[in-house]
């Protein structure tokens, strides 16, 4: 005997296995993100850091400024953007290519993109990471030109 599927395990299935899924849901995740940032300005220094390595080192971390950068992208203020956090806002327009270049192919069934991909090699990777390094390690310095980057 034949057991029947409920209809909405075929329905989820059928939606999960849809190609655009993937890429809608990062989106979404993403609009989500942009909206809870928008809507809690994290630059109107409110109270004190929550970043556990800022409490207990006072330094800042590798990350320090990124989601004040992030609302400056958001909101269209550049230079404000890469004086929070100038490796962020560097790898943004890298981070969009590579979703587009994922997700439009599964959006859109085109028999094929024009949009060259951007492959990231460990080299690339390793080099970006030295660069970051080398960037927190300067953002910390208590001289001036980097006393710019303190957040």
């Amino acid at each position: 005997m034949r057991r029947r599927q409920n209809p909405v395990t075929r329905w989820s299935a059928a939606l999960f296995a849809h190609p655009a899924f993937a890429p809608l849901a990062v989106l979404g995740c993403f609009a989500a993100a942009a909206g809870g940032v928008i809507a809690t300005n994290p630059t109107d220094n409110t109270g004190p850091s929550t970043c556990l390595f800022k409490m207990t080192t006072g330094f800042d971390c590798p990350g320090c400024g990124g989601t004040r950068a992030f609302y400056y992208l958001l909101t269209g203020n550049l230079p404000e953007a890469a004086r929070h956090h100038v490796m962020a806002v560097f790898a943004a327009p890298f981070l969009v290519w590579m979703y587009l270049t994922w997700a439009l192919p599964r959006l859109r069934r085109i028999r094929q993109w024009r949009l060259p991909t951007f492959h990231l090699t460990p080299n690339a990777l390793t080099g970006f990471l030295i660069v970051w390094a080398v960037f927190f390690i300067a953002r910390n310095l208590p001289w001036e030109p980097f006393t710019h980057f303190f957040v």
